[in-house]
């Protein structure tokens, strides 16, 4: 089964955006050499403990430290963009990289509201999303209808250079949008885990054979922390639970240290709040992973498997990616039976 890396280049606390970038230079070599099938980057903005505000720049970095894996976004959140501004930039990124590029697209503005106004010239209308990604497919493809504005509009790149397009959400919307234009569909399950299955159903009930697949594939985000022990796990996890309390309190800051986390008193609200959380992680030894990795694959049927690692240390997010693919046997012949059997993906 297919494992893949969702990369926000995290900033800790003692660190820089400069330090957190070529940490995921190291993140993708290391990933690649693993056996991880995809490199995936998120868009986030306003956020000062993450550094992967801008994808597409970063992707054209990381992609020339690599050769095999795919790289894309996790994603674009297309609201904040013009479409041409997207399908020439992805489309720049698949000349450069051919065969090798996924364009992750979410409707979602990945950051508050006020960040989100800054971020566009005008306010979006509700029904914005269908007709920027039909005008997104339409810049790639060529396939704008002769009375459209945009039809005398050619991408450079972009036409000819269609990336694999993916849709991406946390709700049964984009489910279904990925069902009925038959397009690999990402769901968030690393924070939305109550929206899972109802958003799986969705997507497979809806879906529509395309061009670009025959049948419907569904990768779901996943958060995991691997250590050696899960006490070490847990421990190390701390500092993502922390990050989460005060980014729902208004107060999002540079990622925390494990340390910082253990000495901070929560409330019972806090408590319960984790809790709930902690139900849709997996955190833990590499027994205790692998077993998190099975179960939620056999609940949801999932194709692929896309981890997050939100720990303080680089060095303990390459330890968590390097036991995780040790664990499942990533990259080896026993792979395809370690986490549950999926057929390959296809363009």
């Amino acid at each position: 089964m297919p494992l893949s890396v969702l990369d926000l280049a995290v900033v800790g606390e003692g660190s820089s955006p400069a330090q957190a970038l070529q940490g995921s230079v190291e993140l993708i070599r290391t990933s690649e050499a693993l056996g991880y099938r995809r490199y995936w980057v998120a868009e986030h903005h306003n956020m000062p403990g993450i550094a992967s505000s801008s994808p597409a720049v970063l992707l054209a970095h990381v992609g020339s430290a690599s050769s095999t894996i795919r790289i894309g976004s996790g994603g674009v959140m297309l609201p904040n963009h013009a479409s041409l501004v997207v399908a020439e930039q992805f489309g720049t990124l698949e000349a450069l990289h051919p065969g090798r590029v996924d364009l992750g697209i979410g409707r979602a503005p990945g950051t508050d509201p006020v960040t989100a106004g800054a971020l566009r010239r005008s306010s979006p209308r509700a029904d914005d999303f269908p007709r920027q990604l039909a005008d997104l497919l339409a810049f790639f493809d060529g396939s704008f209808p002769e009375d459209h504005p945009y039809r005398r509009i050619t991408a450079v790149p972009g036409l000819g250079y269609r990336p694999e397009v993916w849709l991406l959400g946390s709700s049964d919307y984009s489910a279904q949008a990925a069902g009925l234009l038959g397009l690999p569909f990402s769901f968030a399950h690393h924070f939305a885990a109550e929206n899972t299955l109802p958003a799986v159903d969705a997507y497979r009930r809806t879906f529509r054979p395309s061009g670009d697949r025959s049948e419907p594939y569904l990768m779901l985000g996943v958060s995991v922390v691997c250590a050696e022990t899960d006490e070490e796990a847990r421990w190390l996890a701390g500092a993502g639970a922390l990050a989460f309390l005060r980014l729902r309190s208004g107060r999002p800051g540079r990622f925390p240290t494990p340390e910082e986390a253990a000495a901070y008193q929560q409330t019972p609200g806090e408590r319960h709040l984790l809790e709930s959380r902690r139900a849709s992680q997996v955190i833990g030894s590499p027994r205790t992973v692998r077993e998190g990795l099975a179960e939620l694959v056999a609940r949801t049927g999932a194709d692929e498997l896309m981890v997050t690692t939100m720990v303080h240390g680089p060095a303990d997010r390459l330890r968590s990616y390097r036991l995780v693919a040790e664990a499942v046997g990533l990259g080896s012949e026993s792979a395809a039976g370690s986490v549950g059997a999926a057929s390959p993906p296809g363009r």
